[in-house]
């Protein structure tokens, strides 16, 4: 056998060798992925009944169709006119009119219309941001430190919950008149970026997720206490900062009686308070407007899309610690 045919054989062999080493590695990175993609199965003992996994499905079915008959119907009510909204099938298209009810929207609120969902974004994002910063602060002080009045500020807090929202409406609109912080930003923003809950679900996780030893090793490192908060109990509270970000951000975008009795320019107004205005007209164009709800609802669907997996471990980890 000639040297050229033995480097050409030794060659194949080392190809083959590779070509092989590839596919193992390929193999095992398909069987990890399908292994972190598997559903955890829990154990024997806690695993529900065949009566119990029946009633599971239906009524994650039936909780399934409560949330997405809507969202069907206004997507197929948003490409019908007035007409066709009364005289045809709810659930099923007509005549399609989007085109037409996307000029008369812009007609309506004179171009207004992507002014009040960008005026809708500003005000959840930046009270979603104060307000998650400044309930993980108050709930990490709670659950980390002592200090006098503790027992009273975490039953203060509580009581925060069961309030109602519309309650408290009116006396801000007197304290933020008076302050003549009415009709400005500042006054969707900060009443928005209170959140008892979000205090709550931020001292839970501290409690549990932020170690006491680490903190103490900070401390004899020389980290003051605003770095370690910083620098080190932030990361740690992510999950339920996602959390409790949403929770803020939802609760500002579907806030109807705040801007109301707060904004009175059509430049200020956030697109709920804006479509509630075009239904007040006599014989509104309810194609336009069900083409405005669908549209104004799209920047919340892609957020949850977008922040599902961290909004579902910090709400999963909130339930199951404290």
């Amino acid at each position: 056998m000639s040297t050229t045919k033995i480097n050409v054989t030794i060659t194949d062999q080392a190809a083959s060798a590779a070509s092989g080493s590839a596919r193992s590695d390929r193999a095992a990175a398909r069987a990890r992925r399908k292994a972190e993609n598997a559903p955890e199965i829990p154990p024997r003992a806690l695993a529900p009944t065949p009566f119990a996994r029946i009633a599971g499905i239906i009524a994650l079915s039936i909780a399934t169709l409560y949330f997405i008959v809507p969202v069907f119907w206004l997507v197929v009510a948003s490409t019908k006119n007035n007409q066709d909204l009364t005289s045809t099938f709810g659930f099923w298209f007509a005549n399609w009119n989007l085109d037409t009810n996307y000029a008369s929207l812009m007609s309506w609120t004179q171009g207004l219309f992507w002014r009040w969902v960008g005026n809708s974004v500003l005000y959840s994002t930046t009270a979603g941001v104060i307000g998650t910063l400044l309930a993980v602060m108050a709930g990490y002080a709670i659950a980390k430190f002592a200090f006098p009045g503790k027992k009273i500020m975490v039953g203060i807090i509580m009581g925060g919950l069961l309030l109602p929202v519309a309650l408290l409406t009116v006396p801000l609109y007197i304290e933020f008149h008076a302050l003549g912080l009415t009709n400005t930003l500042w006054a969707i923003i900060i009443p928005s970026a209170a959140s008892p809950f979000g205090v709550f679900l931020g001292m839970v996780y501290a409690q549990s997720s932020v170690p006491n030893e680490l903190i103490e090793a900070a401390r004899i490192d020389g980290a003051s206490e605003a770095r370690i908060f910083f620098t080190i109990v932030l990361r740690l509270l992510a999950p339920a900062m996602v959390t409790i970000f949403l929770f803020i951000f939802v609760a500002t975008w579907n806030n109807f009686l705040l801007p109301l009795m707060m904004i009175s320019s059509q430049e200020l107004k956030p697109v709920t308070l804006g479509l509630y205005g075009m239904m007040s007209y006599y014989s509104p164009d309810k194609g336009a407007v069900m083409l405005g709800a669908l549209l104004g609802v799209l920047p919340l669907i892609a957020l949850f899309f977008t922040l599902q997996r961290y909004w579902r471990s910090g709400l999963s980890a909130g339930a199951v610690k404290g």
